[in-house]
Order: structure tokens, then sequence, then C-alpha cells
């Protein structure tokens, strides 16, 4: 495995820049991002398969700090409206192709997947297992007490 770091400037790129950031620099048709405000025992090796179509996204039940949920997941497709809602992970695989067209600057990653998903060209899954999202500072405080505990 490689690990690519990209280092973004002052003002941050949002999601879908950084990403098409990433696509420029690799010759790779696919890659897989994992956010770095989360935790898992997610099965990476799962992921190795190609993508069919443009994104493969991993859902996980709702957190209490998002109940609404992001995206629905039906037949192991994913799309923007319906219920029950799930939410994001924060790991997906997304095929170079999800990115035609963009140009550089900031843009968010939600209105492409959005697309693609109106296209059916977004498959996913959903994850029981353990994951939290440990984007503040109390929710990463919250899982090393937990771990700690355990020890």
């Amino acid at each position: 495995m490689r690990i690519t770091w990209s280092r973004e400037p002052d003002g941050a790129l949002e999601t879908g820049a950084a990403y098409f950031r990433r696509c420029q620099s690799s010759k790779a048709n696919a890659f897989l991002v994992v956010n770095a405000d989360v935790w898992t025992d997610y099965p990476f090796a799962r992921l190795a398969k190609p993508v069919t179509g443009l994104a493969h996204l991993v859902l996980v039940d709702n957190p209490p700090e998002h109940p609404q949920g992001d995206f629905v997941l039906r037949d192991a497709r994913v799309l923007a409206e319906g219920t029950p809602r799930l939410t994001f992970s924060g790991i997906g695989v997304y095929h170079r192709d999800l990115f035609r067209g963009c140009q550089p600057g900031r843009f968010p990653l939600a209105p492409l997947l959005r697309t693609a998903m109106e296209k059916n060209l977004v498959s996913g899954e959903h994850y029981t297992g353990a994951w939290r999202d440990i984007g503040t500072p109390e929710r990463l405080y919250e899982l090393d007490r937990v771990l700690s505990a355990r020890s």
C-alpha cells in the first residue's frame, strides 16, 4: 500500500478539490480515501476489488452527532434521497472519472457524488463494526478513554 498525504493551502480545498488534486498526481484509475478523523476496525482488504461505477462508499449507522444520516443504501447502490438513511463513514473508493470536467480550485465532493448517484454509478455497503467520528477534541478524548479502559 502506498499512502499519500496532501497538504492543503490556507483556507482548505474542500473534499472534492483535494480528491481531484490526488487524481491529477496519480496514474491510478481508482483510489481509496480514509478521512483522518475516523477510527474504525473496517477490513480494508474488502476494498481491493475494482470499483463498478464512479465510487464505492462505506456507510455506517447514524451516530448521535449525525442522526439524520447522509444517504440511502438499496441493493448495494447508494442513493441521495429516501429512507432509511445511513451516515457516510469517510471511507470511499473513487474512480478518476468522477472528477472528469473538474477544474483546480475549491469545490465540495457531495455534488459530484449526488450526480453520480442519479446515474446509478455509486455502489456502497453498510458496515456495522466499530466506527467513530473523532473530528472534535471531545470525541477523540472519549474514544481514548474507552480504549484505555479496555487495556
